[in-house]
């Protein structure tokens, strides 16, 4: 099959599609014909070697595609089937990619809309539960990203009130999904205040942008904080910060298709590229200001 690995770290030149035996489906897990695989920041970290030394690397944790090997023990789906997931490997930017953590797609997605899910919804419901968000007020620093405008759904369908920080020009778009928008850089808290007067009750930093200090003070405390982008500043300040390796949230894959079903979430696809253009798909990434995901697009021949 061919698949996305790098075996230098580098400059988006060094991505390569190279041919690599077929995988197969272990128990409880189920193999499927690649048709979309997302993209994320981590993929263009660990091309420039910010993340694991060990090389050649592949990439891609989410996809989504058609059931072709049901691993043993595997009954809730059968082959043919659509679903979308993780692939625990770092092997899913490829024809095709075994899947340990899955759910059939929702009815009204097509399978880019399926694979920009996994990675955004996890990240986001995992930072919720950790910050156990169940009411009251959440201030989201870096709102209209693709796990930042997750977590404001998944927070408004929770009965929370969101306050997101994001740039005057996806203000909108943050109402759209149910936020309240606010201008983000020097006097922030001075706007927050002017909406929530007594602070908020949690707070969640998505973008890292180095505003740590600002958001314990509104939420009252660091116990009241999770970032998913600032280490450094996490341990500065006695903030959380949420990482997959301590237990990730999966069982948003079985939840989000009646929300997505009900109009009550949404995450918009912003790019999609052919798997042989990985390497600017990536420079986009790198880039940033991308509203919603990137995601590659497999003509698998299964």
């Amino acid at each position: 099959m061919k698949a996305v690995r790098f075996s230098r770290f580098g400059g988006p030149e060094v991505l390569e599609i190279v041919e690599l035996p077929d995988p197969h489906a272990g128990p409880g897990q189920v193999r499927i014909a690649v048709r979309a695989a997302g993209i994320n920041p981590s993929d263009w970290k660990k091309r420039k070697g910010l993340m694991d030394e060990e090389l050649p690397q592949t990439l891609g944790y989410e996809a989504a595609g058609v059931v072709d090997e049901l691993g043993a023990g595997v009954a809730d789906v059968a082959v043919g089937d659509r679903v979308f997931g993780f692939s625990d490997e770092g092997m899913a930017q490829a024809e095709l990619a075994v899947l340990s953590h899955y759910a059939p797609i929702p009815p009204s997605l097509d399978f880019a809309g399926a694979a920009a899910l996994p990675a955004a919804i996890e990240t986001a419901t995992r930072a919720l539960d950790q910050l156990g968000v169940k009411s009251g007020t959440l201030l989201i620093n870096g709102a209209s990203g693709s796990v930042g405008s997750a977590a404001v759904q998944l927070a408004v369908a929770r009965g929370v009130r969101v306050i997101g920080t994001a740039s005057a020009a996806n203000h909108e778009y943050l109402r759209a999904l149910g936020a309240v928008p606010v201008a983000y850089g020097e006097g922030l808290v001075e706007r927050v205040r002017a909406l929530a007067p007594d602070g908020v009750d949690t707070a969640l930093d998505v973008a890292g942008s180095g505003v740590l200090p600002e958001l314990i003070g509104l939420a009252g405390g660091p116990e009241h904080v999770v970032t998913i982008a600032d280490f450094a500043g996490a341990q500065e300040y006695g903030v959380t910060f949420s990482r997959g390796d301590g237990g990730r949230a999966v069982h948003v894959l079985g939840e989000i298709g009646e929300l997505v079903e009900s109009g009550h979430f949404s995450l918009p696809v912003a790019q999609m590229f052919p798997l042989a253009e990985v390497a600017e798909a990536q420079r986009v990434s790198e880039d940033g200001h991308v509203r919603g995901k990137l995601v590659l697009v497999v003509d698998s021949p299964r």
